[in-house]
């Protein structure tokens, strides 16, 4: 498990990147890391890499993003890229085609985090646990403008994989006023994209605090 990254009973905000240029990116990014409210931020940019010079392109802006980052003392992940992770120094998060956790352990250092998609699926959860990942995420919990066509998942089974012992991170439409309606469960990071990213500049750090509000009216799980 990450050492810099602690969990408990009240869920932290774990920031994915969307698709804006770069420069307005930064720009976002920024304005929510100085809130200080920020746990974990995530580089996704599927459109850079679907360019030419794609992974060259993510590198650079992947590493301003780390540097950023290091100077709000935020960990980061790379989605899905475990040898980009390593050239950078930081974590990674890992789809179930996108490579084996104990790949992931073996090329990065022990305090970087490793996260591991499990979709709605109890039995990937367990799995996640086993092989040693820093937090399983669970989702779609809603309808998601980022990944429309993603299944939703079961209360229930969101249930159950909060009691298999390894952080849960939930994704997937989360907003700060719907995330109330799991309030009644031990989640450790919240997942967000759209709900912060998609804002302009000067509304993205409000939204962040509007995240520590809901937040702050977590029912501790007993």
């Amino acid at each position: 498990m990450n050492q810099s990254l602690t969990f408990s009973a009240i869920p932290k905000l774990y920031l994915l990147t969307n698709d804006d240029e770069f420069e307005l990116l930064y720009q976002k990014l920024d304005a929510a890391l100085s809130t200080g409210l920020i746990a974990l931020l995530q580089v996704r940019r599927k459109r850079v890499l679907s360019l030419p010079d794609g992974a060259l392109n993510l590198f650079e802006e992947a590493r301003k993003i780390v540097e950023l980052a290091k100077v709000y003392n935020v960990p980061v992940v790379i989605n899905d890229d475990v040898k980009l992770a390593e050239r950078l120094g930081v974590g990674v998060h890992l789809g179930q085609t996108d490579g084996k956790v104990g790949d992931a352990l073996q090329s990065l250092e022990p305090t970087q985090v490793i996260g591991r998609t499990c979709h709605g699926n109890v039995e990937l959860v367990k799995e996640a646990k086993g092989d040693g990942a820093s937090y399983a995420a669970m989702g779609a919990v809603f309808t998601s403008n980022t990944k429309p066509r993603a299944d939703i998942i079961s209360r229930q089974q969101l249930i159950e994989g909060c009691q298999q012992g390894i952080p849960i991170c939930v994704i997937g439409g989360l907003t700060a006023e719907n995330v109330s309606e799991l309030a009644d469960m031990p989640i450790a990071l919240v997942a967000v994209v759209g709900d912060i990213m998609d804002l302009p500049v000067e509304r993205v750090a409000k939204r962040c605090y509007e995240w520590q509000q809901a937040f702050s009216e977590w029912k501790t799980p007993t």
